[in-house]
């Protein structure tokens, strides 16, 4: 199982760019589909983007798309989620999420299909 560690927060003005890693440990990165959640303060984790391992199919949460970009470098294990035209309401904590899988163009929507999450990094978007 791997473990991940987000870095990459921060605060940023309204229309900024910010862009989160996160790197992964274990051999086996790359058979895992991975994803990015966030959840704000009294609000639940919500869904932002998905990538299969292959990198190939990616997936964006209607509140992101068009503006967030996930990707991934399976040579360094480490997972990307670049934020553009950010806004006030992209304000949360952001977590990694890993979920293995033998298929190259699976992707997980749905918190539960996950095996494993990070530990967060604050992102706070100035107005």
């Amino acid at each position: 199982q791997v473990q991940l560690v987000e870095s990459g927060g921060g605060l940023v003005q309204a229309g900024g760019s910010l862009r989160l890693s996160c790197a992964a440990s274990g051999r086996t990165f790359n058979t895992y589909a991975m994803g990015w959640f966030r959840q704000a303060p009294g609000k639940e984790r919500e869904f932002v983007a998905a990538i299969s391992w292959s990198g190939r199919s990616t997936y964006y949460a209607d509140s992101v798309k068009g503006r967030f970009t996930i990707s991934r470098d399976n040579a360094k294990n480490t997972v990307y989620l670049q934020m553009t035209s950010v806004k006030p309401e992209d304000t949360a904590v952001y977590y990694c999420a890993a979920g293995r899988t033998y298929y190259s163009a699976q992707i997980y929507r749905n918190a539960y299909e996950y095996d494993t999450l990070g530990q967060g990094t604050q992102v706070t978007v100035s107005s």
